[in-house]
């Protein structure tokens, strides 16, 4: 009972951000200054076929009477049609979603691949040989902007040893594992960063707990103890860290999708910025906005399963 009510709580929490959410994305976008009738039709502006495209997006309207009208037509899952693809703005994001659902979690697989050993690793052998080395590793991985990163691994890995491909999304699973493995692991060094340090941390602070040398002193052997009573606590920061930092990755794709020219979301919000699809632009920024509330969701439940004191605060 317990549980559902935490979740219950959770989810009406959600309410209000989401609010918060449309609102923000709704007006920021016009705030950037310019006319965007005249970005949006170019070299074809005139002032007849201005005003034509400001009645139809409603810009001729009160700023308050714009954002309900926004609101009304996005509680029917409409968010006007792309006036650079001319069709819904949502088929144009249900078409480029899968390409950075995919690269988001294929980082976060070969994230959780390179922190767990490592950081655990480092913390079992204290000072030892992996330890330094993997500390120097993440501080100049932590240094290094992700596109620097890619551009790095396109010129050594596409260009120089032709084993990976410079760009696209490629086909089929197999076809888009081996043209996203450069940009998901470009995301995932300085994801890693994060989470190494974290597992690294929480490892040696269960390692000097009492519960762990009361374990050891009944001669329970260490790999029992390590699965038992260390990994099974110190795993516990790493997936809330794990999901705060998911959440911040997802809005982190837009640079490394530009740099690989993957047709995902990111690209296509950049795209949108310069051609001021109003539509568009407002449809990626509340999907992106909505991921990371549903991964901030996931990470409490999760956290809440494996730790039931979360329950009772």
């Amino acid at each position: 009972m317990r549980r559902y009510r935490f979740l219950g709580q959770r989810i009406l929490q959600l309410i209000p951000v989401l609010f918060g959410i449309t609102i923000i994305v709704f007006f920021l976008l016009r705030l950037i200054p310019g006319d965007p009738a005249r970005a949006i039709l170019g070299e074809h502006y005139t002032p007849k076929a201005a005003a034509e495209l400001r009645r139809s997006l409603g810009l001729n309207e009160s700023m308050l009477q714009q954002y309900v009208l926004f609101l009304k037509h996005l509680a029917h899952g409409d968010l006007g049609e792309s006036t650079s693809y001319r069709e819904p703005a949502t088929t144009v994001i249900r078409e480029r979603l899968p390409p950075t659902l995919f690269l988001v979690a294929y980082a976060s697989t070969l994230a959780l691949l390179i922190s767990v050993p490592v950081g655990l690793a480092s913390a079992l052998r204290r000072g030892g040989i992996v330890d330094n080395a993997s500390r120097v590793a993440l501080q100049i991985a932590f240094a290094i902007p992700a596109f620097w990163l890619g551009i790095i691994l396109i010129l050594r890995f596409s260009v120089g040893w032709h084993l990976f491909p410079i760009e696209g999304y490629g086909s089929g699973f197999f076809g888009h594992i081996r043209h996203l493995f450069l940009p998901a692991l470009t995301i995932a060094v300085g994801f890693s960063t994060v989470l190494v340090r974290t597992l690294r941390t929480s490892t040696l602070q269960v390692l000097a707990s009492d519960y762990v040398d009361t374990a050891r002193i009944k001669g329970i052997s260490r790999g029992a103890v390590l699965r038992r009573h260390v990994l099974r606590n110190a795993v516990i920061s790493l997936v809330v860290v794990f999901g705060i930092n998911l959440a911040f990755l997802i809005s982190g794709t837009v640079v490394v999708e530009d740099v690989f020219a993957i047709p995902g979301l990111g690209r296509l919000l950049i795209d949108s910025v310069g051609t001021r699809d109003y539509p568009v632009i407002q449809g990626v920024a509340l999907v992106f906005a909505i991921c990371v509330v549903l991964v901030n969701l996931a990470t409490d439940v999760v956290h809440a399963a494996l730790d039931p004191r979360v329950m009772i605060e």
